[in-house]
């Protein structure tokens, strides 16, 4: 019985691996495209992350039957840590590592997708500060004052005119 628990950590664990390296290659080239502002790039990627997902989440599931029952059965079920290193000695050493890779690589994941999102955001606020300079022609709108232009200061507060 203990060898079925292993041989099913390490179908689970080998699987999450194979998802989070397809992911991190992903990742990877959707900076690419971003980098380059290639859109067709982009959503050609699209239906690839759409397999990802539901690859994840049948990792997901597994992980959540396989905790389940081994709560059931009485062994660790608060994470699949706890679950590989309740198991016997000759096993146990190469799920802990597997175990290991995948957290591993989960902070890696982690990190990319951070990335990809700094550099999402920094696009965002320069087309945004790009859209500013055309609706306004380039020119600064005053803060405080009525009509004023913004080079005309001198005033820290709004001042009646």
């Amino acid at each position: 019985m203990d060898t079925a628990w292993e041989t099913e950590l390490a179908a689970l664990l080998s699987e999450l691996s194979s998802v989070q390296d397809d992911l991190l290659d992903l990742l990877t080239k959707k900076r690419q495209f971003l980098v380059k502002t290639d859109v067709a790039g982009m959503q050609s990627l699209a239906g690839r992350e759409q397999e990802l997902i539901e690859r994840l989440q049948a990792c997901q599931q597994n992980r959540s039957r396989l905790l389940e029952r081994a709560g059931q059965q009485g062994l660790p079920h608060g994470s699949i840590r706890a679950l590989a290193a309740a198991l016997p000695t000759p096993g146990r050493k190469e799920l802990a590592r597997q175990v290991q890779d995948a957290s591993t690589r989960a902070r890696l994941l982690q990190h990319q997708s951070l990335t990809n999102w700094v550099l999402v955001q920094r696009t965002l606020l320069h087309l945004s500060q790009l859209l500013e300079i055309i609706a306004t022609g380039g020119r600064m709108r005053t803060t405080y004052g009525k009509g004023e232009s913004a080079h005309a200061s001198g005033a820290l507060v709004d001042r009646a005119a």
